[in-house]
């Protein structure tokens, strides 16, 4: 299955256009999948809070259960709240830097070119997507990787903006992970309901 229709499985799916991308099937059509579509009853709390967390895990590229859960686990750990806490280490994510800074035009796009080692961090090739970025870390495309067809289309797409919490250089293809954001400053295109998110694994 190719990316785009990756992309779109999930927003059909989930019944959101979670990317805010123009070419999303939910624009058209607001039906589940299936010829008629399903019949969706009243959500339960359960179903709620299942639904939440789906969200922010397709977001993100369809993030496995078990390393989702230990981002759930790792934020609960941390000081302070854990929503927050919990999208902060979503956001350091490697691929999810690369997304911010318009070098792919996916976040699906973004764990490919990870793992095809086309970025460096601090000078130093890394090829795990969920590798954490830390404050003051510099992310850059590979000298080779710089022409890559699809990076000069996603940087001249106009199509999102980078968040202030990064500092991107879109001439030489490279960012700078300034901090980690606060949730009204990722811009998400759809609304993320994190207390939902605590709630369903703190059952």
């Amino acid at each position: 299955m190719s990316r785009i229709q990756a992309k779109h499985k999930i927003d059909r799916r989930l019944g959101e256009n979670i990317w805010g991308r123009p070419k999303s099937p939910v624009n058209k059509r607001q039906t589940a999948p299936g010829m008629h579509g399903a019949r969706r009853s009243k959500p339960t709390d359960y179903g709620l809070q299942l639904f939440a967390k789906q969200k922010l895990k397709g977001y993100y590229g369809s993030i496995g259960e078990k390393q989702f859960r230990r981002y759930f686990k790792e934020a609960k750990r941390i000081k302070g709240d854990t929503g927050q806490n919990l999208v902060g280490l979503l956001e350091r994510r490697l691929d999810a830097v690369i997304y911010r800074a318009l070098f792919v035009p996916t976040v699906f796009a973004a764990r490919q070119f990870v793992n095809h080692k086309h970025v460096t961090v601090n000078g130093k090739v890394v090829n795990i997507p969920s590798y954490q970025v830390k404050e003051g870390d510099v992310v850059e495309v590979r000298e080779n990787s710089k022409k890559i067809p699809m990076v000069t289309i996603s940087v001249e797409s106009g199509e999102r903006e980078v968040p202030e919490y990064i500092e991107a250089d879109l001439k030489g293809l490279k960012a700078t992970f300034l901090r980690i954001p606060a949730l009204d400053e990722i811009p998400y295109p759809v609304q993320m309901e994190l207390n939902l998110i605590v709630e369903f694994y703190s059952r």
